[in-house]
C-alpha cells in the first residue's frame, strides 16, 4: 500500500504535466495568467458587491457590532483560504482529464477509477451539472443588478432606470453571443485587472482607519462568531457562501489556460485584492455601521463613485460572459457524453476549438435570466436564490473526487475518507446554511437544477432503451454480409458510408437501402462515430478500421467528449493513410427515426413522451457531424420506444 504523498500515490497529472503544457509550450506563462482574470475569475471576483453587504444586513441596529463585523469578514477570508485556495486550486486542480476540468471531466475520471458506469457516479455527475446550470442563470442577474445599483448612491431618483438598464445590458450581452468573443475578450482581462487592484487600493486605504479588522486574518474570530450567534450565525454562513460562489468556474475553466496559470493568478492577484476589499468593507462599517447599506461603493471618494459604478458593471458583464460561455462548454460536454440530445453548435473562432456557440442554450439562458430579474427585481432579493444549487454541486464535485484519491491516485482509503471528508463537511455545511433559502427564492435554482436533471436522466435513459431495442431487432452484421454473398444483390460503382451506433448489428439505413432500391454499392463502410472520455483524441488514435469482408469495412472514429465531430475531415486524414477514399463518389446514408410510445417501454408515459420531444429538438445528423448535405441520403422508419 502506498503512502498517500509517496510518488507512487500522486495523481497522473502531476507526474506527467498535464494540464499545464499549454503554459509551458508557449512561454508565456503571465500572459496566460492574467489572459485567464478576464475569464475566469469574473464570477468570484464580482462577489464584493454584494456578498459582506448580504451577510451584515441580517443585524440590525445595535445587533451590529464589532464582533459581528470582525467575524463575519474572518468567515469569508477563511471561506476563500478553505474552499477557494485549498479545495479547488491547489487540490481540485490535480484532478485534470487531459488538462480539462468541471464536474463532467471529473464525471469521466470517476468512471474511468472504477474501471466501469456506476448509478452512484452518473447521479453525482449529473445532478452536479444540473444544480451548476440552474445557479448559471442567477449569476448575469445578480452580478448586472448589483453593480447598476450602485446608481442609488449617485442619485436615488435614478432608482427606476435601474431595472431596464439591467434588462437593455443582458439583452445586447445575449444577442452579442452569436459573433463569438474572440475580438472582445482582448479587453476582458485589462478591465478585470484594473477592476481588481482598484478593489485591493480602496480597501487598503479604508484598513488603515480602523487597524482592528486585522483580526479577521484569524479564524478565532469567524469560528467564536459561529460559536455565539446560534442559528442566525448559520444563516449568516449561508449569505458568506456568495463570496465563493464563482469557485467551480476556476476548476471548470481550467482547460482554456492551464493549471498553473489559474493557481499563480489567484494566488498573487485575485485572493490578494478580494482580502484587502473585504477587510477594507469591514473597516469602513466598524467606524459606520451604516455604511453596511452599500459598503463596497461607500469604500469609493464622492468624486470617484461614477467612475466605479462603470467599472463594475464592466466587471459584471464580464462575468456574466464568464458563466455564459461556460454553459455553452457544459452542454457540449454533455451532448457528446449522451446526456442531452445533439443541438447545433457554431464555432465562432477559425483557431480556438473552444469559443463555440449554441444558439438553443442561448435563448434558454436569455429568458430564464430575464424572468429572473423581473421576478426578484433587486441584488438583495436575489441573493436569497443564489448560492443553495452551486453548494448543491460542491458536495458533488468533491464526492466524486473521492474516488479519482482512492482509486484514480491509489491512495490508502483511510487517506482519501479523511482529506475529501475534509471539504466535504464544509461543503455539506454551506449547503445546509443554505437550505433557510428555499422558501425564499432558493427553490428557483434547485427548480431549474431539477429540471435539467429530469432532462439528462431522461435522455440518458430513452437513448440506453432505444440502442436496446435497435440491437434486438437488428440482424447481426457478419450474418448479413454471409446473406448478401448468397443473395448477389445488383452492385453499382462508388461507396456507401452508413452510420451505425451499433457496429455489430446492420445499420437500418443499409436494410432499408436494400429493401428499397434493391441495391448495393461496390465499396461499403460502417461507421461508428464514439465519445471518449478523455477530452480529446490524439490524430494517430482517431480512427480504427476493420475488414469485414472484400467489400465491407468497419471503421470506428474516436473523439473526444470537448471536441466537434467532424466525419469528413476524419475520413480525409484516414485518405492520407491509405484509405480508398473520395467524397464525390460517396454517398452517406442515415436512418431517420420517427418514435412513437410504447405501452411498455421501461419508462413512465410522461417521461416517453418527454423524451420523443427531446428528439424532435434534435439537430439533424448532417449538422452535427459536417457532412456535405448533397452527399447525404436519409431513409426514414418508425419505431416505438
Amino acid at each position: 500500500m502506498s503512502h498517500p504523498l509517496s510518488k507512487d500515490a500522486l495523481p497522473p497529472a502531476t507526474l506527467s504535466g498535464e494540464g499545464e503544457g499549454l503554459a509551458h509550450s508557449s512561454g508565456h506563462f503571465w500572459v496566460l495568467a492574467l489572459g485567464s482574470i478576464g475569464v475566469v475569475f469574473g464570477d468570484i471576483g464580482t462577489s464584493p458587491l454584494y456578498a459582506l453587504q448580504t451577510a451584515l444586513g441580517q443585524f440590525k441596529g445595535s445587533a451590529l457590532g464589532p464582533a459581528e463585523v470582525i467575524g463575519v469578514v474572518s468567515l469569508i477570508i477563511w471561506a476563500l483560504l478553505i474552499v477557494v485556495t485549498g479545495k479547488y486550486v491547489l487540490f481540485l486542480m490535480l484532478a485534470d482529464n487531459k488538462g480539462e476540468g468541471g464536474i463532467l471531466s471529473l464525471k469521466a475520471l470517476a468512471q474511468r477509477a472504477l474501471g466501469q458506469k456506476t448509478t452512484l457516479v452518473f447521479f453525482l455527475g449529473v445532478a452536479g451539472s444540473a444544480l451548476f446550470s440552474g445557479d448559471a442563470m442567477i449569476t448575469p442577474a445578480i452580478s448586472v443588478l448589483s453593480a447598476l445599483e450602485g446608481l442609488k448612491q449617485v442619485d436615488v431618483n435614478l432608482a427606476p432606470y435601474i431595472l431596464p438598464a439591467t434588462i437593455v445590458i443582458l439583452v445586447v450581452l445575449f444577442g452579442a453571443q452569436s459573433r463569438g468573443t474572440a475580438r472582445v475578450a482582448a479587453f476582458f482581462s485589462p478591465i478585470m485587472v484594473i477592476f481588481f487592484a482598484v478593489n485591493a487600493v480602496l480597501g487598503l486605504v479604508h484598513i488603515a482607519s480602523a487597524w482592528s479588522i486585522l483580526g479577521a486574518l484569524s479564524p478565532l474570530p469567524g469560528l467564536g462568531f459561529i460559536h455565539t450567534h446560534g442559528a442566525t450565525g448559520f444563516i449568516v454562513l449561508g449569505a458568506v457562501f456568495l463570496a465563493v460562489t464563482g469557485a467551480e468556474a476556476l476548476y471548470a475553466d481550467m482547460g482554456h489556460f492551464g493549471r498553473r496559470p489559474i493557481q499563480a493568478a489567484w494566488l498573487f492577484i485575485v485572493l490578494p485584492a478580494l482580502v484587502c476589499n473585504y477587510l477594507g468593507q469591514g473597516a469602513l462599517i466598524l467606524n459606520d455601521p451604516k455604511a453596511v447599506a452599500n459598503p463596497f461603493y461607500l469604500l469609493a471618494p464622492g468624486w470617484g463613485l461614477v467612475p466605479l459604478i462603470l467599472l463594475s458593471t464592466a466587471a459584471t458583464v464580464i462575468a456574466s460572459q464568464a458563466v455564459i460561455t461556460g454553459a455553452f462548454s457544459l452542454a457540449s460536454q454533455a451532448i457528446q457524453l449522451g446526456l442531452l440530445p445533439r443541438l447545433e453548435i457554431v464555432h465562432t473562432s477559425p483557431t480556438q476549438e473552444g469559443q463555440i456557440f449554441i444558439p438553443r442554450v442561448n435563448r434558454v439562458l436569455l429568458i430564464g435570466v430575464l424572468g429572473l430579474v423581473l421576478l426578484f427585481r433587486s441584488s438583495d432579493a436575489l441573493a436569497n436564490a443564489y448560492g443553495i444549487a452551486v453548494s448543491g454541486t460542491m458536495v458533488a464535485t468533491t464526492a466524486l473526487a473521492f474516488f479519482v484519491v482512492w482509486k484514480l491516485w491509489r491512495w490508502p482509503l483511510w487517506a482519501a475518507l479523511t482529506l475529501t471528508g475534509a471539504f466535504l463537511s464544509i461543503d455539506v455545511g454551506f449547503f445546509i446554511a443554505n437550505l433557510y433559502k428555499v422558501v425564499d427564492g432558493g427553490w428557483v435554482p434547485l427548480t431549474l437544477g431539477a429540471a435539467m436533471f429530469v432532462v439528462m436522466w431522461t435522455w440518458s435513459r430513452g437513448s440506453q432503451i432505444l440502442m436496446i431495442r435497435t440491437h434486438r431487432d437488428s440482424i447481426p452484421t457478419l450474418d448479413l454480409i454471409k446473406m448478401l454473398d448468397k443473395s448477389k444483390p445488383v452492385r453499382v460503382p462508388g461507396t456507401a458510408v452508413f452510420l451505425t451506433n451499433d457496429p455489430t448489428s446492420a445499420p437500418s439505413s443499409l436494410m432499408h437501402n436494400l429493401k428499397h432500391n434493391k441495391v448495393l454499392h461496390e465499396r461499403v463502410v460502417l461507421l461508428n462515430v464514439r465519445t471518449e472520455t478523455t477530452p480529446r483524441v490524439a490524430a494517430s488514435s482517431r480512427y480504427e478500421k476493420t475488414s469485414l469482408s472484400p467489400d465491407f469495412m468497419l471503421v470506428t472514429l474516436h473523439f473526444g467528449y470537448m471536441e466537434q465531430p467532424h466525419i469528413p475531415r476524419a475520413l480525409a486524414a484516414m485518405r492520407k493513410a491509405g484509405l480508398k477514399f473520395d467524397i464525390m463518389t460517396t454517398s452517406f446514408f442515415l436512418g431517420r427515426r420517427t418514435l412513437k410510445t410504447a405501452p411498455n417501454s421501461g419508462m413512465p408515459l410522461w417521461q416517453d413522451k418527454l423524451f420523443i420531444a427531446m428528439t424532435k429538438q434534435a439537430a439533424s445528423a448532417p449538422d452535427f457531424f459536417n457532412l456535405p448535405s448533397d452527399r447525404v441520403v436519409e431513409l426514414g422508419a418508425q419505431m416505438k420506444v
